[in-house]
């Protein structure tokens, strides 16, 4: 099968990035994936286990002294000399900001072109085929490169599955970058949350509620569905800007992109710009009591109630099936 690079991102802590198991999984589709991490000298074993978890069938070390502070250099110099000893078909890298530029940069120094965003990914006769969700979710479309190495951009959490490998192959590079030509991290300060819900970008179930709550003491209700599902909590902007919830629970074209197994909608009408954030998951409930609603032209299934009246009937039935 033909390798194919998936750039492992970290976070400030050195531990594997949210984003991994979703590039991962869609790599697994394409071929035999081949993982890219930069890390400290002699801080990668820990790393090469977790990504053979993962499915990750390869995995190469590039170790850096830079890594924890040069931004993006370190990840590009890696994945030329991977490219170089691996002859990939493709190279898959998160939809990040981060991942953005260090796929720009890669794209110039191979002479190749870049798939922004892509919420799947095919391969057929050696052609690799990328699905994107555009124009706020309004179209589904699919593209490919003219030629030449394929370079992706992969949303989290657009696939899902994994096969474990024991034992990866896990192979060592040394790479060294000019920090005088890139942005350097000087200090990072980590913000620690007492939630036991999931992380709203990556989560594999999602309930948002929108402005049909009415007040933010009535959004508890969701926050009482997504405790039962366990799930992650989101919103509207509608609801958002009615101070029902923080910003960084809103879901749509101005906030989080979430791509999950489960999106459970309450109250919210699902305009479009709402929809582009979400309409991307597996199924899709929701219940509204506006039967004209928008949110029901994505919907997999349609409640059409007062969701203070369905929703605790939902928890309830949930239960007791527990």
């Amino acid at each position: 099968m033909s390798n194919i690079l998936a750039l492992v991102e970290l976070n400030s802590s050195g531990k594997l990035s949210s984003t991994t198991p979703s590039l991962i999984a869609s790599a697994t589709k394409l071929g035999t994936p081949v993982a890219v991490v930069v890390t400290s000298p002699g801080s990668g074993s820990a790393l090469a286990t977790e990504l053979g978890e993962l499915g990750a069938a390869q995995v190469i070390l590039a170790e850096s002294a830079d890594a924890a502070t040069a931004l993006v250099t370190p990840a590009v110099a890696a994945l030329q000399e991977a490219i170089s000893s691996s002859s990939p078909v493709a190279v898959l890298i998160p939809n990040t900001v981060n991942g953005r530029e260090v796929a720009g940069r890669l794209a110039v120094r191979t002479g190749s072109s870049v798939l922004v965003d892509a919420v799947d990914l095919t391969q057929s006769s050696g052609i690799v085929v990328a699905t994107h969700s555009v124009f706020g979710g309004g179209y589904t479309v699919e593209a490919q490169t003219a030629g030449g190495l394929v370079i992706a951009t992969v949303r989290q959490g657009s696939s899902d599955g994994r096969t474990a490998v024991s034992s990866p192959a896990v192979s060592t590079i040394s790479i060294s970058v000019d920090t005088s030509k890139t942005g350097v991290i000087d200090s990072t300060h980590s913000e620690t949350s007492s939630s036991s819900r999931p992380e709203l970008r990556g989560a594999e179930k999602v309930v948002s509620g929108g402005r049909g709550l009415g007040s933010a003491e009535k959004f508890v209700l969701v926050e009482q569905l997504a405790d039962t599902l366990g799930a992650a909590v989101g919103a509207s902007r509608a609801a958002v800007d009615a101070g029902f919830i923080p910003q960084s629970h809103q879901v749509g074209q101005t906030g989080v992109t979430v791509s999950p197994q489960l999106y459970v909608a309450l109250g919210i009408s699902g305009a479009i710009q709402h929809r582009a954030g979400m309409q991307t998951a597996d199924t899709i409930i929701a219940i509204n009591k506006d039967g004209d609603a928008p949110i029901f032209d994505v919907a997999d299934f349609g409640v059409v109630g007062d969701v203070f009246t369905v929703v605790p009937q939902l928890i309830s039935a949930i239960e007791a099936r527990r």
